[in-house]
């Protein structure tokens, strides 16, 4: 007998006994906590109630019936999502135990009372809602982040994104520090776009395309006469830049000379131009960003430590987009809506084997590269499918290395197998920078017998 109640706020909850008077006993509790209850009389018949309620979650069921019991009925379920509750006048311990390890989520020694179902049910309810916080939790952290054009969901996007948002709002001097190409001047716009100067100027100036002669006038600006050909005042960035960040990239080009005034206005936050004789205030958050290893340079005397320590009052650290892969197809769309805004062109994706490539590439020059890579893809492309053709030579898996049939009168299949194996292994390690676990992935073979093969091929030195 199945109930006819089909409001959608109850819950669906499904009896399996043998036993009528059992079974009834269970409806009445049940009903009175607003559960929409079922019936079945074995785990056969149980089955084809499952069958025709998909939307049944919770199941009550005896161990001993006839046709198929309890256990039996555990592995015919598996994989339903059911939680399934058994129930058992001969239970022991090790019953109790089994059921469980087949799927259980929980067991009830017969006889009970009404408080003992009510109570399991509870545990229940508590079990789910805390299953479904750690989905919650899990998505959250498995969801991607964005910031100005700066996406990923890897821990090292995350990492560096959730520092930027924690300091955006104060004036305080941060460093940013990566290899070229990683998104340095994405992240310095980031943080000006989200201080209270997003209204004022941002201003980039690269320390190291500008000739050392003129590089102190154009940060700081110089007055009428000051040097030949300065036949008008100019202000310098720094004066430009009032009210708002300036952002000095490859600061680590910056002559020792010039890095004396920068700490003079960095302290003092006044800047004198140059052949003038009055300081100028300005108050200007300056966002310091090198691919070089400043404290190397500071051993070496190549840049001074106490503008170092002052510019190192956040120091942020992108990391190359070869330690975050998983971030490429995040960036590739991206990426792809820009290049193709920048040329006219919308719908654009990339096919799956083309995918497989960008995220297999070790990108010696990160985001840029991947961003230029995209752009002459899409101009070799036929239509708006980005293809493995397509791509730049670079990129595109080898294929003239291959033996296309065996060399001289060796018909042995184990040693050419052998022999291509170890020639794909090496590919895979080469285009990944080393990187076992996407080799494996690439190789399609586990990161376990990837090991296994690379220590029998003796390729750990390489």
């Amino acid at each position: 007998m199945h109930s006819q109640d089909t409001s959608e706020d109850s819950r669906v909850l499904l009896i399996v006994d043998d036993e009528e008077n059992l079974r009834h006993v269970l409806r009445v509790i049940l009903e009175q906590s607003n559960f929409r209850v079922l019936e079945a009389t074995d785990g056969v018949d149980a089955i084809q109630v499952l069958d025709d309620h998909p939307e049944v979650g919770l199941v009550l069921c005896d161990v001993r019936m006839p046709r198929m019991d309890g256990m039996a009925f555990l592995d015919a379920v598996a994989g339903r999502g059911l939680n399934v509750v058994l129930m058992s006048a001969y239970g022991t311990t090790g019953t109790a135990v089994e059921a469980i390890s087949r799927g259980a989520v929980d067991y009830i020694s017969k006889p009970f009372r009404p408080d003992e179902i009510r109570v399991c049910l509870d545990r229940l309810k508590g079990r789910q809602a805390l299953e479904a916080e750690n989905q919650r939790l899990r998505a959250a952290v498995d969801a991607p982040v964005s910031l100005g054009g700066f996406v990923g969901r890897s821990a090292g996007a995350k990492s560096v994104i959730s520092l930027v948002e924690k300091v955006a709002a104060y004036p305080t001097t941060v460093l940013l520090t990566g290899e070229s190409g990683t998104g340095k001047e994405v992240l310095a716009r980031a943080l000006h776009s989200r201080s209270d100067r997003a209204r004022q100027p941002f201003i980039a100036v690269n320390c190291g395309a500008i000739p050392e002669s003129l590089l102190e006038s154009e940060l700081f600006g110089h007055e009428r006469g000051a040097f030949t050909g300065a036949v008008r005042a100019h202000p310098g960035l720094f004066e430009q830049a009032h009210g708002g960040t300036l952002l000095l990239d490859e600061i680590g080009e910056m002559p020792l000379a010039l890095q004396t005034r920068l700490l003079r206005v960095l302290e003092e936050g006044r800047v004198r131009r140059v052949g003038g004789q009055k300081d100028r205030a300005c108050d200007v958050r300056v966002v310091a960003a090198t691919a070089r290893n400043l404290e190397q340079m500071v051993e070496e005397k190549l840049f001074r430590d106490d503008l170092f320590y002052r510019l190192r009052v956040v120091h942020i650290t992108v990391p190359p987009l070869r330690d975050r892969l998983e971030d490429v197809p995040l960036l590739v769309d991206a990426l792809l809506l820009r290049v193709g805004e920048r040329l006219g062109v919308d719908g654009l994706q990339v096919s799956d084997s083309c995918m497989r490539v960008l995220i297999s590439y070790s990108w010696p020059g990160n985001v840029r590269q991947l961003e230029n890579a995209l752009e002459r893809a899409l101009l070799m492309a036929e239509g708006s499918v980005i293809d493995v053709g397509d791509l730049p030579e670079e990129l595109r898996p080898a294929t003239t290395a291959l033996p296309a049939e065996p060399q001289g009168d060796d018909l042995s299949i184990k040693r050419h197998t052998a022999s291509l194996e170890r020639l794909l292994i090496s590919r895979a390690l080469a285009r990944t920078g080393g990187n076992r676990s996407q080799a494996a992935q690439l190789l399609d073979i586990s990161y376990k017998a990837l090991v296994y093969k690379i220590r029998g091929y003796g390729l750990d030195s390489e």
